[in-house]
């Protein structure tokens, strides 16, 4: 058999045929914010861009993002104007449907693209493993979830991402990585829990001599900084000229919202809300004293402000500081030893870190972290011992956002066939490390892997057989904080390998 096949190419077409059939699928409210946001930057001039509000789901991405749309809007009109109309508010014409759902399949390919550099960029005797790596990246049932049920663009996105992390690997391509993650930063500001990686990274492979850290390079800053300084502009320059900075800046960064998002991400926030509920029952007993008026907060997880019964209350600069302590750890490494693996590696950590400890995730955040690591994963079998309750509990927190019953087939099946086929061909092709092995790390993978089963199987059939309607958050709240405890899990496991390695 070819050393090469099946190849990503191959795969991508067999993926498109399938996500083709997937159109008439359940589709979140993100595809009418998408709708809306093509009629906005059809209809209006760009100083307007900001400041509609006709409809709930406003233009709150980045510049970039908005030109996107911009030019999606072009082609757009020509299958079905309807939809470019202002209001026109939740229309979903087939032609609608069609041509959004193509344009996330069309521009996935991006991903497609940078996977394939990635391949050809490892050395021979590891290809074989970067490409099942890549594939797995390309045929992630997050992307699936997300991207082509749920509705979003992630697949763009985090093909960028990659194209960035691979222009990394060599010396004569870093300027591009920073210019190119630059132009992510202005397509979606998310990525900005990965920035402090890329800033050290750049900082000591790039702009610092390699014998001493005294020594700039003078030449390489002014190439950098002049790069970022037109990347930027190019973005916000327009929406400066007309006074909109500040409207922009209120809609990328609405601090108004709560510690947890409507369905808790799992995080330690997650299993933090569960011990307060937890303690609310147990509070008379213990002589804790409750707040009557967060009760109800606790119970639901609404978008909003975040009130605990019992335990003390988190506020963004909390987040903010454990988040940048956590962050910060992996940077030390980084900049003493600034290889390739490590910078991938600290962007793995960063994007821990600001999933972990962040203020209002998201819990479809949780790609930021699977993707950097998915390159590194085969590594050795101490990485891959870190990565693989990652990699279920990151797939199986997402399954409550298709919460109809068509699509529980699809992403069950397509999830448990995907774990089954990449974790065995993960764990046929990473190496044997020269460093010991975690021992407990080894036995927490497979009993969480063997938990998972039963968890799936009453959130999905026995709750609603045996309650109906109602405990409605408890399937949630289980799935959550089940998948808390993986993320955190391998989080800590891979602390422990980054810094051992």
């Amino acid at each position: 058999m070819d050393e090469s096949y099946p190849s990503l190419t191959q795969c991508a077409a067999v993926a498109a045929a399938f996500k083709v059939l997937l159109f008439p699928a359940y589709k979140s409210t993100d595809f009418e914010v998408h709708r809306n946001w093509l009629a906005i930057t059809h209809s209006l001039s760009l100083s307007e861009w900001y400041y509609e509000k006709t409809s709930e789901w406003t233009l709150d991405y980045p510049p970039f993002f908005a030109y996107f749309e911009w030019l999606l809007a072009h082609v757009a009109r020509l299958v079905d104007p309807a939809m470019l109309r202002l209001y026109s508010l939740n229309h979903d014409s087939w032609q609608t449907v069609y041509f959004q759902r193509a344009s996330v399949v069309v521009t996935e390919l991006l991903l497609a693209y940078a996977l394939q550099l990635f391949i050809d960029s490892t050395p021979g005797p590891s290809k074989r493993a970067a490409q099942v790596a890549a594939l797995s990246v390309f045929l992630s049932p997050g992307l699936l979830i997300i991207d082509h049920i749920h509705f979003q663009y992630n697949g763009f996105m985090y093909g960028i991402l990659v194209l960035s992390l691979v222009l990394a690997r060599c010396k004569s391509t870093l300027l591009h990585s920073g210019l190119v993650f630059a132009a992510l930063l202005c397509f979606k500001h998310i990525h900005l829990y990965l920035a402090p990686a890329y800033f050290v990274f750049l900082l000591r492979a790039y702009c610092l001599s390699a014998r001493s850290i005294f020594r700039v390079k003078f030449l390489n800053c002014v190439k950098l900084g002049a790069g970022l300084a037109a990347i930027f502009a190019a973005a916000f320059g327009p929406f400066a000229l007309v006074g909109a900075i500040p409207q922009l800046l209120t809609r990328l960064f609405p601090f108004s919202r709560g510690l947890c998002h409507a369905y808790w991400a799992p995080n330690i926030w997650a299993l933090y809300s569960l011990a307060d509920r937890v303690l609310i029952f147990f509070a008379p007993k213990l002589g804790l004293s409750l707040k009557s008026e967060a009760l109800q907060s606790v119970t639901r997880g609404l978008v909003g402000d975040t009130a605990f019964a019992v335990l003390p209350e988190i506020t963004p600069r909390i987040c903010f500081i454990i988040t940048l302590i956590f962050q910060g750890l992996p940077l030390i490494k980084l900049f003493t030893h600034a290889t390739w693996e490590n910078f991938i590696g600290a962007v793995t950590l960063c994007g821990y870190a600001s999933f972990i400890f962040g203020w209002h995730v998201h819990e479809k955040a949780i790609l930021l972290v699977i993707v950097p690591f998915s390159l590194i994963a085969l590594r050795d079998r101490r990485h891959l011992s870190a990565f693989r309750p990652l990699a279920l509990a990151g797939h199986v927190s997402l399954f409550p956002l298709l919460f109809t019953p068509a699509e529980f087939p699809v992403k069950t099946i397509y999830t448990i066939f995907w774990l089954v086929l990449f974790l065995l061909a993960f764990d046929r092709l990473a190496p044997a490390s020269n460093k010991p092995r975690v021992f407990l790390l080894d036995r927490f993978s497979t009993l969480y892997i063997a938990v998972s089963i039963p968890l799936v199987i009453y959130t999905s059939v026995i709750h609603r057989l045996a309650f109906g309607e109602r405990y409605a958050f408890l399937p949630l709240m289980f799935t959550s904080c089940y998948a808390a405890v993986g993320v955190i899990g391998s989080w800590a496991g891979y602390m422990v390998v980054y810094f051992t390695s």
